[in-house]
């Protein structure tokens, strides 16, 4: 069976997510076509016609280390002849013990507990429900609140979502959601021209220390996504603001939750966006990077093959919920999937490519690669700035650069960059009117180099009127 026939069947029955489903009638000619895929490889996808695109997206920022890679799929064959699933309440398995065992040594140090979800959105969820849940057993139970950043972006299950600050996503099911604090982003495309990011970070810190001094009586914790906005169009800001937030949840009494989900597992260029946070002002002489309370991991964490996701937190937060059962103090939180032997397979597969294939030393050439490659961009009369933060490298798209003027969302400017990438053989799913680069840590130059002129040759078709 070729493409049309394989469409023909998905849009009878298949609602895709994100997707406004008429944007898919109308066959080729269709606002946004529908592809199926019949196999991949590394970088690389293959329709049931035998066209190919390289996934310059990691299939939503999932796939590090390529599809199929012979080495992960070598350890999920050989789990799949032992132990497919067995549930996680009373009983545990040798691959999430290893898994948990390895996750401690590799987070920022003092994450000593892991506790299983399947997906990011869920992962979230258990952060939320066991902040809360730590204050009501310690005798605190005003702890009721969350405060998050403005254009955040945490998930769509309704925790999650509420923690959101993406219209987007959001306004539809406002009625159904808790009411978090917003405080202002540090997002640098806003600063003022000539400022730095530093100091631009440093300078909007003042709405965070605003709302704890404020709220902290009422707030359990605030929630970040370290160093980049992803949903959020790829906005960044500098790694100070993570130092400042430790100290200030520390003195307040609100705990952290880093949300490294799309970030985590090198994609920023450490492992883990939380280590970029410069030492502080008042120690000079410390380790660089932050220990939050909690940190939710998932997407990278099995190199996009299954779905996996862990929150890991502190032992004094363990240590709450420890008591007897007459108490009621335990976290009464599953999913039926929770540390699946599979995924977990494949996540120990997928750290012991780290430690075997360095990609954090090669992603630097990457990095360096892909940043020199859209030089020709950045005097782009319609590119209002280029950012990156390691493997992640936006294209912010702009009616007016001097001005920053947005094109009108309705143009779907970046729509018309993503259907010509196609037609040449790449995947660039845009946020709006920016487009991106998170791909696979083994894309190769030559693919670095065809990546960026497609990307070149789109932006120039989109904005030509």
């Amino acid at each position: 069976m070729n493409n049309a026939a394989w469409k023909q069947r998905s849009l009878e029955h298949v609602w895709h997510p994100c997707t406004q489903m008429s944007d898919h009638a109308g066959g080729d000619a269709a606002p946004l076509p529908l592809i199926p895929i019949r196999s991949a490889e590394g970088a690389w996808l293959e329709d049931f016609d035998g066209k190919r695109y390289l996934d310059a997206v990691s299939s939503w920022w999932t796939n590090i280390f390529g599809h199929r890679h012979p080495y992960i799929v070598d350890q999920l064959k050989q789990q799949l002849d032992t132990l497919d699933h067995v549930m996680l309440a009373g009983f545990s398995h040798q691959p999430v013990i290893e898994l948990s065992e390895r996750l401690v040594k590799l987070v920022p140090p003092g994450l000593t507990r892991c506790f299983y979800a399947d997906n990011g959105s869920s992962t979230v969820e258990v952060a939320l429900k066991m902040s809360f849940h730590y204050w009501l057993n310690q005798g605190q139970p005003r702890k009721t609140r969350f405060v998050t950043l403005s254009n955040s972006y945490h998930g769509e299950t309704l925790g999650a979502l509420a923690l959101g600050d993406t219209g987007l996503y959001r306004d539809t099911y406002s009625p159904l959601l808790l009411q978090p604090l917003v405080v202002p982003s540090p997002d640098c495309y806003e600063r003022m021209p000539g400022q730095s990011w530093e100091d631009h970070t440093r300078q909007q810190f003042h709405h965070m220390e605003q709302m704890l001094a404020q709220h902290a009586d009422e707030v359990c914790a605030v929630i970040v996504e370290p160093l980049v906005q992803c949903a959020g169009g790829m906005r960044m800001y500098h790694p100070i603001y993570l130092t400042m937030l430790r100290e200030a949840c520390s003195r307040y009494g609100v705990h952290l939750i880093a949300d490294e989900i799309a970030v985590g597992f090198g994609r920023t260029g450490q492992m883990f966006a939380c280590n970029w946070a410069p030492p502080s002002r008042r120690d000079p002489d410390a380790q660089p990077g932050i220990t939050p309370d909690f940190i939710c991991l998932s997407k990278g964490l099995t190199g996009g093959t299954l779905p996996l996701a862990v929150t890991m937190t502190r032992e004094d937060i363990y240590a709450a919920f420890y008591a007897d059962y007459c108490a009621g103090k335990a976290f009464l939180h599953s999913h039926s999937y929770t540390g699946n032997p599979l995924a977990c397979r494949a996540a120990l597969a997928t750290l012991d490519l780290f430690e075997t294939e360095k990609p954090l030393v090669t992603n630097r050439m990457l990095s360096q690669l892909l940043w020199s490659q859209t030089a020709e961009l950045r005097a782009h009369p319609h590119v209002a700035e280029i950012r990156q933060q390691g493997m992640i490298l936006a294209i912010e798209l702009s009616r007016s650069t001097a001005r920053k003027q947005p094109y009108p969302a309705e143009e779907r400017r970046g729509l018309r960059v993503y259907r010509h990438a196609l037609e040449r053989g790449v995947l660039l799913r845009p946020l709006g009117n920016v487009i991106y680069f998170m791909p696979p840590y083994v894309i190769t130059p030559r693919e670095v180099e065809t990546l960026c002129k497609v990307a070149l040759e789109s932006i120039n078709l989109a904005t030509a009127d």
